[in-house]
């Protein structure tokens, strides 16, 4: 009993101080958020005095200075929402998956978006935001489901290994297609070659509402799951064990990241490694805890595309960078370090 006693009794503690040291990073996390959002408004290839940077904010565009920060504030509100939406996408399909390596690019899921998007545009002359949206949600949940099947064949299921390849394989076959789809229409093809890089630069607000239905749905439907994803991970037989629908919730997990995704390409095009890289570094705040994980790694999402429309911005003045580049110099080293030092085990 006495040696029962003391450990009893710390135990309660335990999770209350690290619940606290949790919601002050997410508070910590929330406010260096804010700050990037303040330097994207402030930060561009045009140097902007603080005067009409605050005109600009109170809606007046009589400068050339004040329409400039007009743009980047539509611009800001993409970057923040399409890298929560892709930390978040990322972190869920690590837990449906249970593969250190899943991430919308890596999978194939941004390509089989961007491949539906662009079949529309090139053959059924689709040009409206509502229409991206529903196609790039259509071949994104089609993607998903066709690299779970290939994956899934032979010995083992869908071990972390077959995914990976089965993604990478989809991703290279699906980016063909669009070269092939798109050289025969140079009326499109400098269009749609832009928007393939992935990038936030001339949002407005009319490219950005149509994908707001789109994002909540699939936010819910991830947060919603943490639980659940908590239950995978002890693996399938566990989790029903524990009385959890292995199958249903994750097809609810799976569908929550297909929304993501698919609005997020519809928006700015594929951009990846920022759901490879982000869960990772989240994991390593604050565990595999998925009630905390996913949160985070929405916040965390949104501040490193922010940080890379920056610094993309920063880096060729008075050019710009696309996001698309950026995280992909970012991503690239992180991912080979990831499959050399997890040797693709599963999470």
């Amino acid at each position: 009993m006495s040696l029962s006693t003391p450990t009893a009794t710390a135990r309660p503690g335990m999770p209350a101080r690290s619940g606290r040291m949790r919601g002050l990073g997410l508070l910590g996390l929330g406010a260096l958020l804010v700050m990037l959002c303040a330097l994207s408004i402030t930060i561009g290839s045009r140097d902007v005095p603080w005067s009409d940077i605050a005109a600009a904010l109170s809606g007046q565009v009589d400068t050339v200075g004040q329409a400039a920060v007009s743009l980047r504030i539509p611009r800001t509100l993409l970057a923040l929402l399409a890298g929560a939406a892709l930390g978040l996408a990322g972190a869920v399909m690590q837990g449906v998956t249970r593969n250190p390596l899943a991430d919308p690019g890596i999978l194939g899921i941004n390509t089989g978006a961007a491949l539906a998007v662009v079949v529309g545009v090139a053959w059924f002359g689709m040009s409206s935001t509502d229409a991206f949206v529903w196609s790039a949600t259509a071949g994104a949940g089609f993607t998903a489901l066709f690299v779970y099947t290939i994956g899934s064949m032979g010995r083992g299921g869908a071990t972390p290994l077959k995914l990976t390849l089965a993604g990478a394989a989809t991703s290279i076959a699906f980016s063909s297609l669009v070269i092939a789809v798109v050289l025969p229409r140079n009326d499109i093809a400098g269009g749609i070659r832009s928007w393939q890089i992935g990038g936030v630069g001339g949002a407005t607000d009319e490219r950005i509402l149509p994908v707001l239905p789109f994002l909540a749905i699939g936010l819910a439907l991830s947060m919603l799951s943490a639980k659940r994803l908590n239950a995978l991970a002890l693996g399938d037989e566990l989790a029903a064990g524990l009385g959890e629908r292995v199958a249903i919730a994750r097809a609810v997990a799976a569908l929550g990241a297909v929304l993501l995704c698919g609005a997020t390409t519809a928006a700015c095009g594929p951009i990846g490694f920022v759901g490879l890289v982000v869960p990772h570094l989240c994991r390593l705040l604050v565990g595999v805890d998925h009630r905390w994980l996913l949160p985070f790694s929405a916040a965390a999402g949104a501040c490193l595309l922010i940080l890379a429309d920056i610094v993309g911005r920063i880096a060729a003045r008075p050019a710009e960078i696309d996001v698309g580049i950026v995280t992909a110099f970012v991503g690239a080293p992180f991912f080979i370090w990831i499959v050399r030092r997890q040797r693709v085990r599963e999470l």
